[in-house]
């Protein structure tokens, strides 16, 4: 991470210099410990390096974030079947959700229902504890990512001009779905951590691969952009 981003301590503390000394002897330390600034970008298959700090629309491609998604476990894993329950499953499942909740829902719309968790194809999926114990600043790199992510398909990168809280309880009916079905929720304990579901799952849940996952969620973006619900 960048020090612009509060994460790194400046100067770096002395046990990340290149040499120590002990009583009567100088320790050289390997190279992996250089005082040099750490890489802060991400190398995607596509080609494209993504510069965490400060990220690009530019560098940002639909098919990185649809492999990355189809990829990283909901859950840490957690989960039974015979594949991970990805995040580009989820995000399926949050956009069905939503658009059973709000059929008027605009395509700009239903484009942030899909691609809400986007960012973690660069940071992954930190369970909810885990964010907790982290704080703000990791909030603050996810939204810059999504952010940029909204921009690099056409839309504005202010996020307050999605609608996050119905994304949000779209999302909560998911993660019940997901804890009671894949998880090893009871009902009842699901209920107190997601509320309970206001309509019945709108999708198969078995956890399918990525490659056919990763399809899935290029084909709904692709018919997202060329439906003419605005």
């Amino acid at each position: 991470m960048s020090r612009s981003l509060g994460l790194l301590p400046s100067p770096l503390p002395p046990f990340l210099n290149r040499r120590r000394s002990l009583p009567g002897k100088e320790i050289a330390l390997p190279p992996s410990f250089s005082t040099q600034p750490p890489r802060v970008w991400q190398r995607m298959l596509s080609g494209r390096r993504l510069d965490l700090a400060d990220p690009s629309p530019l560098d940002i491609e639909i098919e990185d974030i649809a492999h990355g998604l189809a990829r990283v476990a909901r859950w840490n894993g957690q989960t039974t079947g015979d594949h991970a329950f990805s995040v580009a499953q989820h995000s399926l499942l949050v956009l069905a959700i939503f658009e059973a909740l709000y059929p008027k829902a605009s395509r700009g719309d239903r484009l942030f229902a899909l691609l809400h968790d986007g960012a973690e194809y660069v940071v992954g999926d930190l369970i909810s504890p885990f964010k907790a114990l982290v704080g703000p600043s990791y909030k603050s790199l996810e939204n810059r990512l999504l952010s940029a992510i909204m921009i690099s398909v056409g839309l504005g990168g202010d996020l307050a001009m999605y609608p996050q809280a119905r994304v949000k309880r779209a999302d909560r009916i998911a993660a019940y779905f997901e804890a009671t079905e894949l998880a090893g929720f009871s009902g009842d304990e699901a209920k107190r951590f997601f509320g309970c579901p206001e309509i019945p799952c709108p999708m198969d849940m078995r956890p399918l691969p990525a490659n056919e996952i990763k399809a899935r969620y290029l084909d709904r973006y692709r018919d997202l952009l060329a439906s003419a619900l605005d």
